[in-house]
């Protein structure tokens, strides 16, 4: 659509929505279109289309016919919305629901989801149903989705398209081609699975997201229509988890130490296979998927070889002799086009925005500003994600629009002259429209992922409030049986208590942990502030005084926790960003652009890029800070050519060299 198109369809909402009667077709032909060129056919033909338009926001136009005249008369029809069309209901909301609701639409940080769990919880404020709620500090969980591939199957499940995808398949060990008709997505075992219809096999089949070797297609010419009464989580339940294998790998004598702890009593050391002149220690690991520690073996790179069984080592190959070939492809032209970011250094990228959206957006501004009159229009601004001068556009188009005469008092009265919006004219938009199934996906499948922590289950709020966001999202409400998330209790729940405990009573804690990145383990005094998780893997937002700064501990890696008896320092501070960044940008960190497939754009958003750039055959340039650029060619070598380094070249290199030195040890 063209921003004129959204200004004639806004009009138009607002003329249906302020009639009683009904507005018949040539009345709106001349007072909301304008419309004198044109023929009655393709004036039809339009008409429709922005009626269509109209009931894809979810409002109902109404026809009215006048007794006694033909209901195909187009000259006697008459048209209206309803007042209470696609109106949001009411929701009342006490502080402790607000509080579960917030860490609910939290927990979808980086997924199309987070947008539209935002989009509601923006619709709640609009409506006056939010009130201010004080966040845990020790509780701030939030869903890792599974790439580029959980977001596409999830548009596509909610548009009901079916998707294509090629698909390593367990019991063969080979790559197919698989066309599915999408019915939900959960997460089962640590992993994200789809429940689909198979439509070349005729049955309901399961696929783990880590399996698919390809981008997912949509094909969204056809459609298809998903079994009434599914339930992915009673789906998921059948599921039996995979048993316990255990894996043979020769490991460089004296590194990785994390591995080692998890293997099995084996042999001595011994020398490893085709590099005669390395001292390496077989290790026994047990292990369920295949898949899962294949990707770990191959961020080792040359530390760590697969010996046995058969498809443990053909997958570590497959991801090495991937990264490698995508690291030696040809490199795309550098440029990152202005506007790829966001004020306070929020990459923007994805799907490119369109006139649908602009319209959605304002169908939310409108109420917004009618509940949180005077704010500044930077601050307005950031509330939906856009930059000023897009907000500008917004606020110059509603001032435009309004009843099909057009006087002053007709009009939409928006002002910002003082930088400060108010808005004194709203034309009956004073209410936010329904939730979309995705918003409705997004917070009550949030909701049903805190039932994981025991904390937040009790005291009855997170029931009421989910009652509460059910009956207000309706039929779309129900649709979010189709999506169920991780588990996000904690493994390690001792120190989780410990540290949660120091938070809540300002202690300094002493803290034995292991880093992966330097194969060590350290002693530290650390002042602990903030607690949050990614799934059920959670992280200690800390100020260690080692180092004199921030620093995120994962609390599985911790080997030993207590407290010293000194209360934290005045210097402890925790991080602005809300929720907790798993990376604390610093001044000295080094910029990296990296690659990315179209598989691997998620991970532009996972580590917070700066600034982004559409490639052509859909990938992405991603400019992003590193505290740290030692693990880059692990990184690499563990997204198994979905991700690549491209400048600085020296880093570049050291990836390339990184999985040239993998490779050679499964030469024959």
């Amino acid at each position: 659509m063209s921003a004129s198109r959204t200004e004639r369809l806004l009009n138009l909402l607002i003329a249906l929505l302020n009639t009683t009667y009904g507005l018949r077709r040539s009345e709106l032909r001349e007072k909301v279109y304008h419309d004198t060129t044109s023929n009655d056919v393709a004036f039809g033909r339009m008409f429709e289309r922005d009626k269509g338009e109209l009931r894809r926001f979810g409002f109902d136009v109404e026809t009215v016919m006048d007794k006694g005249w033909g209901s195909d008369d187009p000259a006697t029809t008459r048209y209206r919305i309803g007042k209470e069309s696609n109106r949001l209901p009411d929701v009342s909301l006490t502080p402790a629901e607000c509080t579960v609701l917030i860490l609910a639409a939290q927990l979808w940080e980086h997924a199309a989801l987070g947008s539209a769990a935002l989009n509601a919880v923006r619709k709640l404020q609009a409506s006056g149903g939010l009130v201010d709620a004080e966040l845990p500090a020790g509780v701030q969980p939030r869903i890792r989705p599974a790439g580029q591939a959980f977001e596409d199957l999830v548009a596509a499940m909610h548009a009901q398209h079916p998707v294509s995808f090629r698909y390593l398949a367990g019991s063969t060990g080979k790559e197919e081609e698989r066309l599915v008709e999408p019915w939900g997505l959960g997460s089962r075992f640590g992993q994200w699975y789809l429940v689909a219809h198979d439509r070349a096999r005729g049955d309901k089949r399961f696929f783990r997201l880590s399996r698919l070797t390809s981008a997912v297609t949509v094909l969204d010419k056809e459609s298809f229509i998903a079994p009434a009464d599914f339930n992915v989580r009673a789906e998921l339940a059948g599921l039996a988890e995979l048993p316990v294998r255990t894996a043979a790998v020769d490991v460089q004598a004296g590194r990785l130490r994390g591995l080692r702890k998890r293997a099995l009593p084996g042999p001595a050391a011994e020398t490893g296979a085709g590099l005669p002149s390395t001292v390496r220690d077989r290790l026994n690991v047990p292990f369920r998927d295949v898949e899962t520690l294949a990707e770990e073996l191959a961020s080792y790179g040359p530390r760590a070889v697969a010996v046995s069984p058969p498809e443990l080592v053909s997958s570590v190959r497959r991801r090495l002799s991937a990264a490698a070939d995508f690291a030696a492809a040809p490199v795309p032209p550098v440029a990152f086009p202005a506007g790829s970011s966001l004020p306070g250094g929020k990459s923007r990228h994805g799907r490119k925005r369109t006139s649908e959206d602009q319209l959605s957006r304002m169908l939310q501004l409108v109420p917004f500003l009618v509940h949180n009159q005077g704010l500044h229009i930077s601050e307005v601004a950031a509330k939906f994600g856009i930059t000023r001068k897009e907000l500008e556009a917004d606020l110059r188009i509603l001032i435009c629009s309004g009843l099909p005469e057009g006087y002053p008092d007709d009009l939409l009265d928006i002002q910002w002259d003082d930088d400060h919006v108010t808005i004194s004219q709203d034309l009956d938009l004073n209410r936010p429209v329904r939730f979309t199934v995705e918003e409705a996906c997004a917070l009550l499948t949030g909701l049903e992922t805190l039932n994981g922590l025991p904390e937040l289950a009790e005291g009855g709020a997170l029931e009421s409030v989910t009652l509460k966001l059910m009956a207000a999202a309706g039929e779309e409400g129900l649709k979010a049986a189709a999506l169920s998330g991780p588990g996000v209790g904690p493994e390690n729940s001792a120190a989780l208590e410990t540290a949660r405990e120091a938070i809540r009573s300002g202690a300094q804690l002493r803290l034995r942990y292991f880093s992966p990145l330097r194969d060590a383990v350290s002693e530290r005094n650390i002042d602990p502030l903030r607690l949050y998780s990614l799934d059920n893997t959670w992280y200690l937002e800390a100020y260690c005084h080692s180092v004199q700064g921030l620093r995120n501990f994962r609390l599985d890696r911790i080997e030993a926790l207590k407290t010293t008896g000194v209360p934290v320092s005045a210097t402890a501070a925790p991080g602005t960003s809300f929720p907790v960044k798993l990376f604390t940008p610093n001044d000295d960190d080094t910029v990296v652009v990296v690659e990315l497939t179209r598989r691997g754009i998620g991970l532009a958003d996972e580590y917070y890029a700066e600034r982004t750039a559409e490639l052509p055959d859909g990938g992405l340039l991603a400019e992003i800070r590193f505290g740290s650029t030692d693990w880059l060619p692990m990184f690499v070598a563990q997204h198994g050519g979905t991700a690549r380094i491209l400048h600085p070249d020296e880093l570049a290199d050291a990836s390339r060299e990184w999985l040239a030195a993998a490779l050679a040890q499964y030469e024959d």
